[in-house]
């Protein structure tokens, strides 16, 4: 943090040098951020762009009241989330059960605790590619906060700045991605969790 605010007042007496420094230790978490969400490289490319450009341009505003990571995530998810709201993707209500193809609605579903598994299924390329693409099917509003706080390992504080949100509501969309995620993947790690007890059951919202 400290070398932080030694690049940023340096980059704000207009060394660019500094500022290429923070660019090269942030871009990759940055575009992590923005490639999650976008989930289309080009995408994240532009996402990861305009956030430092927005950033330099917005430099000597930057007070460090908040770690300069907070300060650029929160530009990042407002960049991706103008892109968003241009292509009017739809939301997925989470709350609303869902029918079959055939009309009838969709059984409770029972949940287990993905903790029992053994960790080399859960750092497996295959597992990651599910869980990627279970993610990718959530709601903007469930994704980034799930990305920010579980993938990136921001603090529930710092997450609430990102998504301007009160920490318990952030508390709350956690809970609730990380809930909609375990749904989706319960078909793929069934066989796996067999001897696991499951640990709750939730309405099936689709996978």
């Amino acid at each position: 943090m400290d070398n932080d605010i030694e690049l940023v007042h340096a980059a704000q007496r207009g060394d660019q040098r500094a500022f290429a420094q923070l660019v090269e230790k942030y871009e990759a978490r940055v575009y992590n951020l923005a490639r999650k969400m976008m989930r289309d490289p080009q995408d994240a490319e532009d996402v990861l762009q305009e956030t430092f450009i927005s950033a330099f341009r917005a430099l000597d505003r930057f007070q460090g009241r908040s770690q300069l990571s907070t300060w650029l995530y929160r530009i990042a998810y407002n960049a991706a989330l103008m892109r968003l709201r241009k292509r009017r993707v739809p939301v997925e209500s989470l709350d609303e059960a869902r029918e079959t193809e055939d009309g009838e609605l969709m059984q409770p579903r029972q949940l287990v605790d993905w903790t029992a598994l053994p960790d080399e299924l859960l750092l497996s390329k295959e597992f990651r590619g599910k869980l990627d693409a279970a993610l990718g099917s959530l709601p903007e509003s469930l994704r980034s906060v799930f990305v920010l706080r579980d993938i990136e390992g921001l603090s529930t504080a710092e997450t609430a700045v990102v998504l301007g949100l009160t920490e318990t509501n952030t508390k709350v969309r956690l809970h609730r991605a990380r809930l909609a995620l375990r749904e989706r993947l319960t078909t793929y790690l069934s066989p796996s969790l067999a001897d696991v007890r499951p640990v709750v059951a939730c309405t099936e919202v689709g996978r």
